[in-house]
């Protein structure tokens, strides 16, 4: 009786740790194809490269990649053309593409304490290309447009450039690029084990991230891009903690380099070109081309409507719709320059990180994300209660920099609660034509129609 007793204490030991042991998540539901994802991923590669200044030292390029290659290989993930570059930015950050690319800010490589916290980055953006979340939440958010539009993507020419249509960009607050609680603690979950597997301690990275956390709440900008998009899906370092028995045994010492010297290099290296992005640069970083205003920007009175997406949209009819990086632009053949508007108006859609829109809460969340790239950008006035296609909608008025040189323009910022994104559009114009293309623009605004 005493033997039964004690081998059913046992089995229930067991039992109990068992429980503990978290099973790695899979990829979850997705009307994309592998292909299609390594096919955005490189696509969005051409934009991020022109958005960033990517850092051309060999010895730290390599250094990266190295650590890298270690966690793709050693760490057992799921094959795709996985590569990593280096851009000269401060803020501390990592970002992988959807398919595989991957920028590792010089910021990140200047705030690791050790090796171990930059693979710990790398290994939870890693997850989140084998996991797909990106394309993933972009499913769910666009099931009902995605379904044709990837038909018909299957033939050929640029899927990002579809993509715009339906508001999936790179911009702020893109579905593709910001992930939900659940998503982060799988990331986390998955690039522990392929940390653990590489050599690396995987409580480092649950150190740094919390470490970042700390320093949001002393409202650090450095860090904030992180912060937005990767949600603290709870207490980091004890979910690894508990996972630490299940995980490969290492004495975690894995090197690929010495960091100090990483760090001295740099340390060295030139300043990058000003980029000034914002509205005027349609959602993404763009260094503004300081061109000659024109004289004269065309305005038809005929008005005809584009359908894109979810939405109907009036506009003048000499003014052309265009796939922008992310978004939408509907403006005339003179207002555009190099990829950043001067006169017309660019759309798009942010998804809300509870899955519901807060109008009020991601109105400012979204306005400070300009804010944040651009520190150039000033707010005029408060946000407004309005109502556009029936729904709730604000209306907020901002002044940035122009794409035209020694100007600055007005960007009108339209919010509409469409509950699980936020659909806006920004009109801008230069300050001294303003006035003349207001009716306009208020014209655009009143003839969006949802379906």
């Amino acid at each position: 009786m005493r033997k039964r007793l004690i081998a059913a204490i046992l089995l229930a030991v067991v039992a109990f740790g068992q429980t503990k042991q978290r099973k790695l998540p899979k990829p979850g539901w997705n009307m994309f194809s592998k292909e299609q994802d390594v096919q955005m991923g490189r696509e969005y590669a051409q934009q991020v490269e022109q958005q960033f200044t990517v850092v051309q030292n060999k010895e730290l390029t390599d250094y990266i990649n190295r650590i890298g290659t270690r966690l793709v290989e050693q760490g057992q993930l799921d094959k795709y053309p996985f590569y990593f570059k280096v851009v000269q930015e401060d803020s501390i950050n990592a970002f992988a593409l959807p398919g595989g690319p991957m920028y590792v800010h010089t910021g990140l490589i200047k705030a690791a304490d050790n090796e171990a916290q930059i693979a710990g980055v790398l290994a939870h953006e890693l997850s989140h290309v084998v996991l797909r979340h990106g394309t993933n939440q972009a499913s769910k958010a666009q099931i009902t447009q995605l379904g044709a539009m990837l038909g018909g993507a299957m033939a050929g020419g640029s899927l990002t450039g579809q993509l715009a249509q339906l508001g999936i960009g790179l911009g702020a607050n893109s579905v593709l690029m910001k992930f939900s609680r659940g998503a982060e603690s799988d990331a986390d979950l998955m690039g522990a084990y392929t940390m653990a597997r590489a050599g690396y301690n995987p409580l480092e990275m649950a150190r740094f991230f919390e470490k970042l956390e700390a320093e949001a709440g002393k409202t650090n900008k450095l860090v904030e891009v992180f912060t937005a998009s990767h949600p603290n899906p709870g207490n980091r370092v004890k979910a690894i903690e508990e996972q630490l028995p299940y995980m490969p045994k290492s004495d975690y010492s894995a090197s690929e380099g010495n960091l100090k010297q990483m760090q001295a290099l740099v340390a060295k290296l030139p300043p990058a070109p000003k980029k000034t992005p914002g509205p005027s640069g349609a959602g993404g970083a763009s260094a503004l081309p300081n061109a000659p205003k024109p004289a004269n920007v065309p305005v038809s009175s005929q008005f005809k409507e584009f359908q894109a997406g979810g939405f109907f949209v009036s506009h003048p009819e000499n003014w052309q719709p265009k796939s922008g990086q992310s978004s939408l632009t509907i403006a005339p053949a003179e207002g555009l320059v190099q990829g950043n508007i001067g006169y017309g108006v660019l759309m798009s859609v942010a998804q809300s990180q509870s899955g519901k829109v807060n109008l009020e809460q991601d109105t400012k969340q979204l306005l400070q994300s300009f804010a944040q790239q651009n520190s150039n950008v000033k707010l005029v006035g408060q946000p407004t209660n309005i109502t556009v296609g029936g729904s709730p909608a604000m209306i907020t008025k901002l002044t940035s920099d122009s794409p035209y040189a020694n100007t600055r323009e007005v960007d009108v910022v339209v919010t509409v609660d469409r509950g699980a994104g936020m659909f806006y559009m920004v009109c801008a114009a230069p300050e001294p034509d303003f006035p003349q293309l207001e009716s306009v623009f208020q014209q655009i605004v009143k003839s969006v129609r949802f379906k």
